[in-house]
């Protein structure tokens, strides 16, 4: 039986202890923290089912724990301790979601009844939650595919922040689907009627991100021809979301902490500040902690954007949902391409299964949707998969088959061909494999692999390879 996770905060090392002491057996497992701010740093780790908290502790108190506590699990239930027992107390705390409420000196069996009772509660809940996911699959759960419990994980902090206009930072490799947990987060939200903009952050020079962001008057810049509305206000109401964050200028950021904090933006060239009201979601490949350490990206904005956290795991760590997803997207691309293809072969899913996907999800559908189309056959066979990196590359040799040369320029022919074709297959599975982890941005590929932008395009050049035609696909 999987054992309840009970965390207790109290300055107190004796109840700390006691209350371990007391609560610790084969069915509960007890961790303790000193103080608010060490427990919210451990609850962005860790999961809990119940949270006991004294009500005074210096620097963070029990209510300001449990709001917290609230914003980022929202349906675990707090218990309160004090030693100030008060009707007003148990008020306060109760209006800001505590489950209950214990005053101090305590006996030990009323603790346990209380933890007991609170978790049956619990249970009950929970059952609706589970409910209300169900039907939430037809508002924008139905794009996601996957069981594992680091997606569960996942599905449940989307349904919790949902509801709440709380800052959302959503973090992961590229090709994880960060858009549709934040598309998910607004379908699910009280926002789901109003507009949902994406921005690719990545995808603008900082003067026309600025613009497109918070908008410009006529005759502002050079090229400012007409006033422009920008992207906060037409999201209005709705949900923004910020792809590629990390990308964003030190002065952009600057600004965009500005327009969170004051809630209101103006124009470039403007004067006149415009209220603005949107919940903002925001995503990035990279370590924005590692970022500000580096000097790289602001940390008033990084705590600004991080109130609440969302990380989804690469495809490497959900092993279990490689099947489900090829399931998905077979029927998926069978159906639109009207090709009558039956199944894989057992080699085609075993070398799929072993595969660690560097691409995530967002390859594992370019690869079905690639076998689909070129496979010859009703079966798709591991010869009609095109993983880079999955087997050794194989030189064709079907020309040379059975041949030997007979003399020394022979020779020396049949190897040139077949080191050129060697050469080339890597090189193809270099490019490939950097664009496809980088969604066919040939910029961003470039950068990653090391290479200068115009050596990397000549490559794909002489490759045949064309990166815009993938993007329109």
């Amino acid at each position: 039986m999987e054992r309840i996770n009970i965390l207790i905060i109290d300055d107190e090392a004796v109840i700390r202890d006691g209350l371990k002491r007391i609560l610790s057996n084969d069915r509960f497992e007890v961790e303790t923290c000193k103080s608010g701010h060490s427990a919210l740093e451990l609850m962005q780790v860790r999961t809990f089912d119940l949270i006991i908290t004294d009500l005074k502790m210096p620097g963070m108190n029990g209510i300001e724990v449990l709001k917290a506590v609230k914003a980022l699990q929202s349906d675990v239930p707090v218990i309160m301790i004090t030693g100030y027992a008060s009707v007003d107390t148990a008020v306060d705390a109760m209006k800001h979601g505590a489950a209950d409420y214990i005053a101090k000196p305590f006996k030990a069996d009323q603790i346990i009844e209380l933890v007991e009772r609170t978790l049956e509660r619990r249970n009950v809940l929970f059952d609706e939650v589970y409910l209300k996911k169900e039907i939430s699959s037809h508002h924008g759960f139905a794009s996601f595919v996957g069981e594992s419990r680091e997606m569960q994980k996942v599905y449940r902090r989307i349904m919790q922040v949902a509801p709440t206009d709380s800052t959302v930072l959503i973090t992961g490799e590229s090709g994880t689907g960060k858009e549709l947990v934040a598309r998910a987060i607004h379908q699910n939200s009280a926002r789901r009627d109003q507009p949902f903009v994406a921005v690719d952050c990545s995808s603008l020079a900082e003067n026309l991100l600025e613009s497109e962001l918070f908008g410009h008057v006529k005759g502002s810049f050079t090229g400012a021809v007409q006033t422009k509305v920008g992207l906060f206000k037409v999201a209005d109401n709705g949900t923004l979301f910020l792809d590629e964050v990390s990308n964003i200028s030190m002065s952009t950021q600057a600004k965009l902490l500005r327009v969170l904090q004051e809630r209101q933006v103006t124009p470039i060239g403007g004067i006149q500040p415009i209220p603005t009201n949107i919940h903002l979601v925001a995503a990035t490949n990279r370590n924005l902690k590692e970022m500000v350490s580096e000097g790289t990206f602001r940390e008033d904005l990084y705590f600004r954007l991080n109130i609440i956290p969302i990380e989804l795991p690469p495809l490497r760590e959900r092993k279990g949902d490689v099947p489900l997803l090829i399931s998905h997207f077979f029927k998926k691309f069978t159906e639109e391409i009207g090709k009558d293809v039956r199944g894989l072969s057992p080699d085609a899913m075993a070398m799929l299964e072993g595969y660690s996907f560097p691409g995530n999800v967002r390859e594992l559908e370019n690869t079905i949707e690639r076998a689909v189309v070129l496979t010859e056959g009703d079966i798709i066979t591991k010869d009609d998969l095109e993983l880079f990196g999955a087997k050794p590359l194989v030189v064709e040799q079907v020309e040379f088959e059975g041949y030997v040369p007979s003399n020394s320029d022979e020779l020396k022919e049949m190897k040139r061909h077949i080191r050129e074709r060697s050469v080339e297959d890597i090189e193809k599975a270099f490019v490939m494999g950097a664009l496809e982890r980088n969604n066919w941005n040939i910029t961003r590929a470039a950068e990653e692999t090391g290479m200068l932008r115009p050596n990397f395009q000549g490559m794909l050049k002489r490759l045949g390879i064309s990166a815009r035609a993938q993007q329109e696909r």
